[in-house]
């Protein structure tokens, strides 16, 4: 099985639901390039090759492996270092001879300098062959973006090319004990050294990788302000000490899925660091981290939906009940085409949301490591950030959730088999928890989509308010517009009067001064607080409401891609309107 050539939808993306027009002349220069490519053409095809064996390798090699590495485990923890298990190595073995770790790596430290959209496309197939594999492989290309981006040239030329060889990973050291989403309550100690580098003290609780030998961990130098503007971001390398270890691994925690991954607790205790970027940009620096992280994430989760999905439709096609395949019987067959629609639509959501990320990803890499954008750069900047932000908490609370609920369904296409444990669907189910919490809930990710709503309706409240009426599906046809156009209008118009009646009712703002700035700045908590018990369901339409307006646009590009779209408007409507129906009755 290939995770990308047998797969229709993931080839029609590839080809269509990628800026290549703006991604391409951001990682190739100029044509023919140092490797003999002549145009974009060509390099297209180089690319669509290396997903081939990708997922080639996702399909055959990992996949068989996922069994062994549930029930073998990570590793072991020996005198606070995670040693990885046999599979766990063979695994990054096949990765280190594939080039994988450098991918997305720059070519002056060996690596492959590859688009980060193709990276989330690899991310996916690693995914559904084994999403603890995926979990692992994602603490080398993030470590190295975050030190190539941030970190002195001292740094990046010991520890970037190790990592892209494969001998070294890292971990982002967040958490706390009785300091979770709460980052600004951190505990952990900076103190300055005459050689500029810091001493640690502290723990971290719930560290993915946490052994891999590389941290960046959040803390806070001493005499520094409190709350999140007095946090800093420093890089501590296990083996940088010559009396013993640097920091120890504590504890790799048993977990109800993802047993093929380490979630460790780390411990500092006078542990040597270095200051990555400035102080107290802590916080800044993670939230770049945090956005490719969160889509990541969702990359993750839609590999496992994608593999819960066809092994029920497989299942579902050979399993005879009544004389035939349960794959035809009407209520089935209705489900599991819902189902396909769903995860279909999701897929399309985030290529769309990647294509944006990768435009802004590279010009911001440009913008950090060689001075100002042109304009050109800058306004695609501007446009591909905006989208960026809107999507990754949309993205991460859709593809998550989905997760385990449709592989909650996929377990009951099976009946009791799907209870058991020689059936692959359990174990998916329990390993889709893991995504559903990490890189911030389904409730935190609400609340930033609703927090990113309000910033932007109290920037210009005119314009936005005087947007949704202009946008009346009823005040004129406009020319050549498709059938599927005229519905996403409607639906998309329906949703925004629902939203304004939703603010209107919650937050109560002063009618006669509606447009004026000031007046929404003053709101106070117990209006706020009211919209924001609906940050969830805010945040559900708003995703499906994003994942409609990209398949509008791609059966516009093909009309063949109309289908998917009224299919997925016919499974979401009746979503929407229960929604509204709690937006009015808790008004």
């Amino acid at each position: 099985m290939n995770y990308f050539s047998d797969e229709k939808e993931w080839l029609w993306l590839f080809e269509h639901g990628l800026d290549w027009d703006k991604i391409i002349p951001l990682y190739f220069q100029s044509f023919p390039t140092e490797d003999g490519l002549q145009n974009k053409e060509e390099a297209k095809d180089f690319l669509k090759e290396l997903l081939t064996a990708t997922g080639e390798w996702c399909g055959e090699s990992i996949s068989a492996r996922r069994e062994e590495l549930e029930r073998i485990g990570a590793g072991e923890l020996v005198d606070g270092k995670t040693i990885p298990s046999e599979p766990l190595q063979a695994f990054y073995q096949e990765a280190k001879e594939l080039e994988i770790f450098g991918a997305n790596a720059p070519k002056e430290y060996g690596g492959l300098d590859l688009p980060m959209s193709l990276g989330m496309f690899v991310m996916a197939q690693i995914s559904r062959g084994c999403i603890s594999s995926a979990m692992q492989m994602s603490f080398y290309g993030s470590i190295v973006d975050m030190l190539d981006r941030f970190a002195t040239k001292e740094i990046k030329d010991k520890y970037i090319p190790e990592i892209i060889a494969g001998n070294i990973s890292g971990s982002m050291c967040l958490t706390e004990p009785d300091c979770g989403s709460d980052l600004g309550a951190l505990q952990t100690s900076a103190t300055p050294q005459d050689d500029g580098t810091y001493l640690l003290n502290g723990s971290k609780i719930f560290i993915t990788n946490g052994g891999g030998g590389l941290g960046l961990v959040l803390a806070r130098i001493d005499g520094e302000e409190e709350g999140l503007k007095g946090i800093s971001m420093f890089l501590c390398d296990q083996n940088e000490s010559e009396d013993g270890l640097n920091f120890r691994v504590m504890k790799n925690e048993h977990k109800m899925g993802l047993h093929g991954t380490f979630t460790t607790e780390v411990l500092y205790e006078n542990t040597k660091a270095h200051l990555i970027g400035e102080k107290n940009q802590g916080f800044t620096l993670m939230l770049h981290l945090m956005n490719e992280a969160r889509i990541a994430t969702a990359m993750q989760s839609f590999g496992g939906l994608e593999e819960s999905l066809a092994y029920a439709k497989q299942y579902a096609l050979d399993r005879k009940a009544f004389g035939k395949p349960i794959a035809e019987l009407p209520l089935m067959k209705r489900n599991l085409e819902d189902y396909q629609t769903e995860v279909d639509a999701i897929r399309a959501l985030l290529v769309d949301t990647s294509s944006y990320y990768d435009i802004y990803q590279r010009l911001h890499h440009k913008k950090c490591l060689h001075g100002e954008l042109t304009k050109d750069e800058t306004d695609q900047f501007n446009e591909a950030w905006r989208w960026t932000r809107k999507r990754t908490p949309l993205v991460k609370f859709y593809a998550t959730e989905a997760f385990t609920q449709l592989s909650t369904k996929a377990i009951q296409v099976l009946g009791g088999y799907g209870y058991m444990c020689e059936y692959p669907l359990e174990k998916l189910h329990r390993d889709s928890f893991g995504p559903l919490l990490y890189e911030g809930t389904s409730q935190i990710q609400s609340l930033m989509a609703m927090k990113d709503l309000m910033k932007y309706v109290m920037k210009d409240p005119k314009s936005f308010f005087s947007n949704v009426f202009s946008k009346h599906p009823g005040l004129g046809l406009i020319s050549g517009e498709k059938e599927w156009e005229k519905e996403y209008r409607t639906v998309h118009y329906r949703f925004k009067k629902k939203l304004v009646g939703l603010m209107f009712n919650q937050l109560r703002p002063d009618t006669e001064n509606i447009f004026d700035v000031s007046s929404w700045m003053k709101l106070d908590e117990e209006r706020v607080s009211g919209l924001m018990i609906h940050a969830e369901t805010l945040c559900a339409a708003l995703s499906y409401m994003e994942t409609l307006r990209v398949l509008c646009e791609h059966a516009t590009t093909d009309e063949e891609r109309s289908d998917l779209f009224f299919r997925y408007k016919r499974l979401i409507k009746p979503r929407l309107e229960m929604i509204y129906h709690d937006w009015d009755e808790r008004n």
